[in-house]
C-alpha cells in the first residue's frame, strides 16, 4: 500500500470533517469551497505555516517530530484511534528497507503452549487472531461462536471475508452496521501500521472490488480502537447472544491477539454458551463444522 496515499487521503478527511465552528474560528461569508476547514485554518491551528502543512498533507510525514504530529492530532481533533493511527503513519514513511521487509506479513502460526491455552478455557469462548483478522485458532466454543465462518471454504476464516462477502453476515451480527464499521476500522489501522503487508494488499483488493460496502467505508479512512465491548450476534444454533469481549495483546508474538467472549452470570446469553458448549462437544468434530439445521 502507497503510504504517501494513505496519509494524504486519511488528513484530508480529518480536515474535512471539522466545521469552523467546532475548531472556533470564525465564519465569513456563506460560500466555502471545501468542506470543513481549509488547509491555511489547519495550518494556524497547529502552529505551522501553510506551505508546510501543505506539505504533509500530500503524503510526506518523514522526519516530522513528535511535538509537530501532536499539534496536528489536536487542530484535528484526533481520537485516541485517530491519533495512534498518526503516528503509525508517520513510523511508517520513516521505515527503511529493511525495517519494510520485516514487517511485510502478519504471523499466521500460534505456539503449542497458546493453543494449549485456549483448550484449557472451557468457560468462555476464545480465539487467537492476527492483524489481518484471520481466526489462527479457537478453543471449542469459540469455534463454535463462529461456526458460520467455516462455512466459507478460505482458510483461515477471516471476519473480513465474512462479514462483507456472506450474506448471512448481516442477520448473524445484530448490528451488522457496526460490526462492518469495525471490521474496516480495525484493518485500516494495520495498513496504516505497516503499509507493506502484502497479504492485506490482497484482501483489500479483493473486498473492495467485491463489496461496495466495504469500498465506501474504506474511501472514508476510519480508524477503530478494538479493545473491550459487547457484541450481539444472533447464532444459528442458539439464538441471540449478548456477549463482552476483551482483547489481549500477546508481546511474545507481535501481531497476535487473544479475544475472549463472556456473559454476565444468571443472564440468558450465559444459559445459551453453556447450551452452545454442549453442541460443540457433539457436533464439531476436527476441522469440519457440520451447518446447523436450519429446518
Amino acid at each position: 500500500m502507497d503510504n504517501r496515499e494513505e496519509i494524504r487521503d486519511f488528513l484530508a478527511t480529518r480536515r474535512a470533517k471539522i466545521t469552523p465552528a467546532q475548531a472556533g474560528l470564525p465564519v465569513y461569508g456563506t460560500h466555502r469551497r471545501v468542506l470543513g476547514l481549509r488547509r491555511e485554518e489547519v495550518a494556524m491551528l497547529a502552529g505551522v505555516s501553510v506551505d508546510y502543512y501543505t506539505r504533509l498533507e500530500r503524503g510526506n510525514l518523514n522526519g516530522v517530530s513528535e511535538s509537530v504530529l501532536d499539534a496536528l492530532a489536536t487542530a484535528l481533533q484526533l481520537d485516541e484511534a485517530e491519533r495512534i493511527h498518526l503516528y503509525d503513519l508517520a513510523r511508517a514513511a520513516r521505515a527503511t528497507p529493511a525495517t519494510r521487509a520485516r514487517r511485510r506479513a502478519p504471523q499466521s502460526r500460534i505456539r503449542p503452549s497458546v493453543q494449549a491455552m485456549l483448550d484449557a478455557m472451557t468457560g468462555a469462548p476464545a480465539l487467537v487472531r492476527n492483524d489481518r483478522l484471520d481466526i489462527l485458532a479457537t478453543n471449542p466454543l469459540g469455534r463454535a461462536l463462529y461456526s458460520e465462518l467455516y462455512r466459507d471454504p478460505v482458510r483461515p476464516a477471516n471476519h473480513a471475508r465474512y462479514a462483507f462477502l456472506d450474506p448471512g453476515a448481516h442477520d448473524f451480527w445484530i448490528d451488522w452496521e457496526r460490526a462492518a464499521d469495525d471490521t474496516v476500522g480495525v484493518l485500516r489501522a494495520q495498513a496504516g501500521r505497516n503499509p507493506y503487508d502484502r497479504s492485506l494488499s490482497d484482501l483489500v483488493g479483493e473486498l473492495s472490488t467485491r463489496s461496495e460496502e466495504f469500498r465506501t467505508r474504506w474511501a472514508a479512512h476510519n480508524v477503530r480502537l478494538h479493545r473491550t465491548g459487547n457484541k450481539l450476534i444472533n447464532h444459528p444454533v442458539v439464538g441471540r447472544l449478548e456477549l463482552m469481549y476483551d482483547t489481549l495483546p500477546m508481546p511474545a508474538d507481535p501481531g497476535l491477539t487473544m479475544l475472549v467472549y463472556t456473559a454476565a452470570p444468571g443472564t440468558t446469553a450465559a444459559d445459551a454458551l453453556q447450551l452452545l458448549a454442549s453442541w460443540a462437544a457433539t457436533t464439531i468434530q476436527g476441522e469440519g463444522v457440520p451447518a446447523p439445521d436450519r429446518t
